[in-house]
């Protein structure tokens, strides 16, 4: 996919161009201007001309480090797609490269993530293996391949996760979104992929660029949708712009190594001291990944173009946004901006892993808390609901636990502009698996995967949820087991219903028909919301519209209990019976009243 191409150079000029970023551009995108990065021994001293009618040259950018320039080229309204030829000369001495131009294609892409979505989290690395001969790539500085060590690579792959795209579909997950795929050379713990080392590259131990593109494609053709993991706070150590700085300023530098704070706090306390939000937001996440400075137009420029790129490319559909507090606000207001000009219906939500709803709102847009900066932002990975399903299964309700900790959560909604743009889950990569943090009660887990699939939001499952995988994060590797079923020599497969434990196929079954009643049915998706306070440890809600009620009841208490009905004539008053969507049958309770076990979640469409 690489589309430059060298013509007629000699070494005797003492000049090459290893690089040119981004890779190629498109005729006819709404912004007709870009930057490319040019890198090469002393490429920086050149003069340069474009020939041809189409681009225009509009500067030429000379950095302090002379083994680059950065062109700024307008793209002309009237430009065909094609090869334009940039000429590159130092006295008499000249190089010739070609940069393409593409036509825009009319692939379907960028159609947001919404919350009629069911989002499946996969880091690749972890889920399947479908081609052997990447699993291990020359000239890589991790060669590394054991499945018995967690902090190895094991040799899941692109491809893997294509052939297991059926499996998804039957389940009921409308959208994918992977952790980082793209080039991680790094010594060490490559396979995570949050610390890139190219930014135009997908890993080659994942596969390659056309075979991602081959991945949209495959998912867009089942009617579901591509999210790709952008990481702008940081890339990794090892990344060529690293290692050959632009300049003195393309990474937030200190006199000596200074680590984020991770205090949130910082960027929105009245009271804060400078030092305190500089150290928050400039300083590095860890020593292997260098903070990049979103306060230099170049960073900017080079952060969002490839952030165009990818979509333009892969046909992606939403971004999730790592680390989100640790990017500079301003800049994501304007990085925002920009990909919606070209892209109108495009979707994001940002990782705002945060103690306290306020502090969460802080970071989205419209400025509904009183944001010094608009940020733009859609949505946030919902970690104060995260928490608090987790309390109301294990706490004993008292004024502010166990299950008053959910109702008070989700009463404060009011601080979102659009709380059905958050992302609802119960665990992911970082966190423990939530089977291990409810005690691998089997009663707890259906319960709160029932809330999941039935609460305002967009939900997302995170690969094995659904066959009771487990474990805590400590070390973050025991999260990320392998996908039994997707390597060879695996003792059994959970991909299909032979493969799997009764408790599993247990367990999947009730996901899937959680999932898939939720898929079908709008209510669920975009349906208002109604909860009551919990009484004797018992929460109640409803999701409705004009066409459908659905009553959702979940006893957090560890012995049975008898739940009168009448106390919520707002929404069932004249109902005629209650569909139980897991047991498939109606019911129609006596004296007004229901039984719950305990632990128990029962979800009703209300038949009127």
């Amino acid at each position: 996919m690489v589309a430059l191409t060298v013509l007629g150079w000699s070494p005797l000029l003492g000049q090459s161009i290893q690089r040119v970023e981004p890779l190629n551009w498109w005729v006819g995108m709404e912004n007709p201007t870009l930057q490319l990065v040019v890198y090469g021994p002393q490429i920086g001293k050149s003069e340069v001309q474009v020939e041809d009618k189409g681009i225009e040259l509009v500067k030429i950018n000379r950095v302090e480090n002379p083994n680059y320039l950065f062109l700024d080229v307008k793209v002309a309204a009237s430009a065909q797609p094609g090869w334009s030829t940039f000429t590159f000369r130092q006295g008499k001495k000249k190089l010739t490269y070609r940069y393409e131009l593409k036509q825009r294609d009319q692939k379907v892409k960028a159609q947001g993530v919404n919350s009629a979505d069911l989002i499946y989290l996969i880091m690749p690395d972890r889920f399947a293996n479908g081609n052997k001969a990447n699993d291990q790539v020359k000239g890589m500085l991790d060669m590394s391949l054991n499945r018995d060590s967690m902090y190895l690579r094991h040799g899941g792959d692109l491809e893997g996760i294509i052939g297991k795209l059926d499996y998804l579909q039957d389940l009921g997950v409308t959208s994918l979104w992977l952790t980082p795929v793209l080039t991680n050379d790094m010594p060490q713990a490559s396979y995570h992929g949050y610390a890139n080392t190219e930014t135009y590259h997908i890993d080659p131990r994942f596969g390659s660029n056309d075979t991602y593109v081959q991945l949209g494609e495959q998912l867009h053709r089942r009617q579901m949708k591509l999210i790709f993991d952008v990481v702008p706070n940081h890339i990794g150590s090892y990344h060529w712009t690293v290692k050959d700085k632009p300049m003195a300023d393309w990474l937030n530098e200190w006199p000596s190594y200074t680590q984020t704070s991770y205090k949130d706090q910082a960027v929105f306390d009245p009271y804060a001291s400078a030092d305190d939000k500089k150290k928050m937001v400039k300083g590095w996440f860890v020593p292997t990944m260098p903070d990049m400075n979103e306060q230099n137009p170049y960073v900017q420029n080079y952060l969002t173009q490839s952030h165009i790129w990818w979509i333009e490319t892969a046909a992606i559909d939403g971004f999730r946004i790592d680390t989100y507090p640790y990017n500079d606000l301003d800049f994501m207001a304007k990085w925002t901006d920009r990909i919606l000009q070209e892209y109108p219906k495009f979707t994001f939500f940002g990782e705002t892993w945060v103690h306290g709803v306020a502090n969460q709102a802080y970071f989205l847009g419209g400025k509904r808390v009183g944001q010094d900066v608009d940020s733009k932002l859609m949505g946030v990975t919902d970690f104060q609901l995260n928490y608090a399903i987790g309390d109301a299964l294990n706490q004993k309700t008292e004024w502010t636990a166990g299950a008053n900790k959910l109702y008070s959560t989700l009463a404060s909604d009011f601080l979102y502009p659009h709380p059905a743009q958050n992302v609802l889950f119960l665990d992911n990569h970082d966190k423990d698996r939530f089977f291990s943090v409810v005690g691998e009660n089997v009663q707890k887990y259906k319960s709160a995967m029932a809330w999941l699939m039935t609460t305002r939001g967009i939900p997302q499952l995170y690969y094995g949820a659904e066959i009771l995988m487990k474990n805590f994060s400590n070390p973050d590797g025991l999260l990320r087991e392998d996908f039994q079923g997707g390597f060879i020599g695996d003792k059994s497969n959970k991909f299909t219903a032979d493969g799997r434990t009764k408790a599993e196929q247990d367990m999947w079954s009730y996901v899937q028909t959680l999932a898939n009643y939720r898929k079908q049915h709008t209510v669920l998706q975009t349906g208002k919301t109604m909860q009551y306070v919990p009484e004797d440890g018992v929460y109640v809600y409803f999701r409705y519209n004009e066409k459908q009620t659905v009553m959702v009841v979940m006893n957090c208490n560890d012995v049975a209990k008898e739940l009168k009905l009448d106390r919520f004539r707002e929404r069932n008053n004249q109902v005629k019976s209650y569909f139980d969507i897991i047991q498939k049958q109606e019911t129609n309770p006596v004296d007004h009243s229901l039984k719950l076990d305990a632990y128990e979640t029962k979800v009703f469409e209300l038949k009127f």
